[in-house]
């Protein structure tokens, strides 16, 4: 698969996720064999505006490349100007937000909301190609509500644009996470431009992505909520197997993951961070809700780990 000028062996994609797909998980996706990971969306207003937090999130590492980083916004200059400014970074792709539906990004006009204004969402995509200097991905939904599912028409736009690739989540932004994803709309946007085509939305399983492929034709696909708690989906999706961890190797990559953390945000921060992916590595083991209260009442390494210690000997 190839995204403008760079060329991917495999075709499982980690999807952007706020709060989720920050450095130390990216590390983790990419090693279960993700062919490319996106970092969390990034403001191209706190970029323009230097926001020290915001830099914080482009950070990367050589041994998660190719990476992708993606940014939401909704002035045209704007986003071309933050294109600009991380040109000479390290990531290998620009991904464009035009699909994330939080009341917070679509109130400002930003994410979903831009597929309500077909020609600005154009006059975006342009800013960012002319400025970028590498390849520019569109992330789309089906459309803003059930009423205007305009993916096809974003999708063409975004084409002509210069997008090297769209990613389609089969959900509108009207039903956020719920429901079921349309992959029929994936299906008629790659049936209508001439730029690979990722599909997301409803990816579990091995089993999930073979069928969307089949069902849509599409290039990729992209994995969001499924890798929560399970990086090594991305294995399965390679090797088309069942490739979960036995316990002990569970609690290794768990501890490994609080590590990685640890060193990217600090002890007190770390941890803290941690107590999510805790609850969604641990779900649906044995007395699993009892071990997150504890897990969510631990401060130091020293507590996560110890607190984690007794799943090895515990059957799988």
């Amino acid at each position: 698969m190839r995204i403008g000028n760079l060329e991917l062996e495999e075709t499982s994609f980690l999807a952007p996720m706020a709060g989720v797909s920050d450095l130390p998980f990216r590390l983790l996706c990419r090693e279960y064999g993700a062919a490319l990971c996106c970092t969390e969306m990034v403001s191209s207003r706190a970029l323009v505006y230097q926001n020290k937090k915001t830099r914080l999130l482009l950070k990367s590492r050589a041994e998660e490349y190719p990476v992708a980083v993606q940014l939401f916004g909704s002035e045209p200059d704007v986003m071309g100007k933050a294109a600009e400014l991380i040109r000479e970074e390290s990531f290998s792709v620009v991904d464009i937000n035009m699909g994330c539906p939080m009341p917070k990004i679509v109130g400002n006009g930003d994410g979903a909301a831009l597929m309500k204004d077909p020609v600005l969402a154009g006059r975006i995509i342009e800013a960012v190609v002319r400025t970028a200097g590498k390849p520019v991905t569109v992330k789309l939904r089906a459309g803003f509500d059930s009423q205007h599912k305009n993916a096809v028409e974003l999708a063409g736009i975004a084409e002509e644009s210069g997008a090297a690739a769209i990613t389609v989540h089969g959900r509108t932004r009207e039903q956020y996470y719920e429901g079921k994803s349309d992959w029929g709309i994936i299906a008629d946007v790659k049936a209508s431009v001439n730029i690979p085509v990722i599909g997301n939305g409803d990816i579990t399983s091995f089993q999930d992505a073979e069928r969307m492929r089949q069902e849509t034709g599409c290039d990729g696909v992209a994995v969001g909520r499924a890798s929560r708690g399970r990086p090594w989906i991305f294995k399965e999706l390679k090797e088309r197997r069942d490739c979960r961890p036995e316990r002990e190797e569970l609690v290794s990559l768990m501890l490994r993951h609080l590590e990685l953390q640890i060193e990217e945000s600090g002890e007190y921060m770390g941890v803290r961070i941690m107590r999510k992916h805790m609850g969604w590595y641990t779900a649906g083991l044995p007395n699993s809700a009892a071990l997150r209260v504890k897990i969510n009442r631990a401060v130091t390494r020293e507590e996560m780990t110890e607190l984690l210690q007794p799943l090895k000997e515990r059957q799988s």
